[in-house]
């Protein structure tokens, strides 16, 4: 059994396959809060911060989750959707952290199933859960967008950095990248040399960077910095294209 926040048809607004036709499966629950990314939102008259999909991390929210517990009524239902779009989309599922379900037989059955029926799926995950690629060979012919945390998420090392995971995630997936969310202030100060230091658990990942931004606004405070930074480290910048075009994160 997974739950499942949100599924909706959209362009990949992020990362190596931006502009993308995909269509989107967003989880329930995260290992990881992200208070310092600055998002606020409220819950019962309580202003708290978090990251831009609170309402897929924060379990205040989990009355609206769909509880996902029949890996074939959920595939026909998939098969519905698709027929509908009139061709297979790339399918991302994202969170929340989905790859806390890696081990879940309903979760491994739907995602075995889209790689039977010929459908590209990329992982956003935050690098942090070790996956058992032994046990579950179906996730090596996924793409992993490693979008690992930097200490401008609030969070410390030992939570969002796993150097084992990481690795296994990059040796034995078809394909996988880096994709960092930064702002002015970790461009300032430290953002290179942490990068840096991920980056070395496996070289030669291709690496992108985008601007934080919950909002229009916010993205448009930090794209130029992160814009400047990609050209002088000779990184890839990767906009956001969802909150560019729509200004909101959920539903996109």
């Amino acid at each position: 059994m997974f739950y499942l926040v949100e599924e909706f048809f959209s362009i990949q607004g992020e990362g190596k396959y931006a502009g993308t036709p995909s269509y989107f499966l967003r989880t329930g629950g995260c290992n990881l809060s992200c208070e310092g990314f600055g998002t606020s939102y409220c819950v019962n008259g309580l202003v708290k911060y978090g990251c831009d999909t609170y309402f897929a991390v924060d379990r205040s929210f989990s009355n609206s989750w769909q509880k996902i517990d029949d890996a074939n009524t959920f595939i026909s239902h998939l098969k519905t959707e698709f027929d509908a779009i009139g061709y297979l989309p790339n399918v991302v599922i994202t969170g929340g952290e989905p790859l806390l379900y890696a081990r879940d037989k309903v979760f491994y059955t739907v995602f075995s199933w889209l790689i039977d029926f010929g459908i590209r799926v990329t992982f956003e995950t935050n690098g942090v859960v070790e996956i058992d690629f032994d046990e579950f060979p179906a996730y090596r012919k996924a793409i992993f967008a490693l979008s690992v945390k930097l200490s401008n998420s609030g969070e410390s090392v030992s939570k969002r950095i796993n150097d084992n995971a990481i690795k296994k995630i990059t040796d034995n997936s078809d394909e996988s990248f880096f994709k960092f969310t930064l702002n002015k202030e970790i461009i300032d100060s430290s953002a290179f040399d942490e990068i840096q230091n991920i980056i070395n658990i496996c070289p030669a990942k291709k690496i992108f960077c985008m601007p934080v931004g919950e909002s229009r606004s916010t993205l448009e405070a930090n794209d130029k910095a992160v814009f400047a930074f990609c050209m002088k480290h000779g990184f890839n910048y990767s906009d956001r294209l969802h909150i560019r075009i729509f200004d909101t994160t959920q539903g996109v």
